[in-house]
């Protein structure tokens, strides 16, 4: 059984930085994919970044050129910078990761984007 802990949520300003961390442990073996996911209220979740085992990226269209996601392979966690927030990146933001085992879900780290 996989767990992942996500951190680094909180309160941001318009323009502001945030990065998450996504921890994962447990019973990791042969990853394919990992992936940052978030839901606003009364919307659905939508996909953020997601980042092979190769490395390769690809990223929602609302978020290219402010988000980075990258991975510590060596460390089994996985980064979101996000940078030049925007009040409609307010949402909870959930890690992914999907491997022979399945997939698995961490329980979101919310992110809020006010003055």
């Amino acid at each position: 059984q996989v767990q992942l802990v996500e951190s680094g949520g909180g309160l941001v300003q318009p323009g502001g930085s945030l990065r998450l961390s996504c921890a994962a442990s447990g019973s990791i073996s042969n990853i394919y994919t990992m992936g940052w996911y978030r839901q606003a209220p009364g919307k659905q979740r939508e996909l953020v970044a997601r980042i092979t085992n190769g490395g390769n990226t690809n990223y929602a269209d609302s978020v290219k050129g402010r988000f980075t996601i990258s991975r510590d392979n060596a460390k089994n966690t996985m980064y979101l910078q996000m940078n030049s927030l925007k009040p409609e990146d307010t949402a909870v933001y959930y890690c992914n990761l999907v491997s022979s085992r399945g997939n698995a879900w961490g329980q979101g780290t919310q992110v809020t984007v006010s003055s």
